[in-house]
């Protein structure tokens, strides 16, 4: 039997391969092709310009709000600068969540490993999702309780990548 009501799914895109936001972002535009409004607030995310920026601007239902700082320090050494951003980054997105039909929450996952964030309070924004809204958590190493949360969990596996061959990041498949 199959339901045909509309339930907001909870998704996580992680692992160690390329493609977590990029997915989130194909997401967003078959959203935005069926007239849903989407939210992406990204954790880590500041000061750079990227291509998905500028390509935000061309959407109406579409805001993009970059509130990180840029790359923080994987060896613990994070500043409360940062912490203080992913806070404020979450609180805006558990504000805005009902606003919206699809919110992304870009590299959270990120935030909670490298000690920006607890994951109490990540688990409590996808406790309050209201039914309707699609909320995808993106970012490598999602805990367990995030994924056993999820309705829909995706792991990007690194097989080969152009870093290794000595090729920097490239604009447009990058950043």
């Amino acid at each position: 039997m199959q339901k045909s009501e509309k339930k907001g799914l909870v998704i996580v895109h992680t692992g160690n391969g390329k493609g977590k936001t990029t997915a989130a972002l194909g997401m967003a535009f078959r959203a935005l092709g069926h007239g849903f409004s989407v939210l992406m607030v990204q954790f880590i995310k500041g000061s750079w310009k990227y291509g998905e920026l500028e390509s935000a601007k061309k959407f109406e239902n579409f805001k993009l709000v970059p509130m990180g700082r840029g790359f923080v320090p994987t060896d613990g050494s994070v500043a409360d600068e940062d912490r203080q951003a992913a806070s404020r980054a979450l609180a805006y997105a558990r504000e805005q969540m009902k606003a919206y039909d699809m919110v992304i929450l870009d590299e959270v996952n990120y935030a909670v490993t490298f000690g920006l964030l607890d994951e109490a309070a990540v688990l409590t924004v996808i406790d309050e999702k209201p039914p309707a809204t699609h909320l995808i958590l993106t970012g490598r190493n999602a805990g367990q309780s995030v994924i056993d949360r999820a309705d829909l969990v995706t792991e990007m596996r690194e097989i080969k990548h152009p870093y290794q061959q000595g090729i920097k990041a490239q604009r447009g498949v990058e950043f």
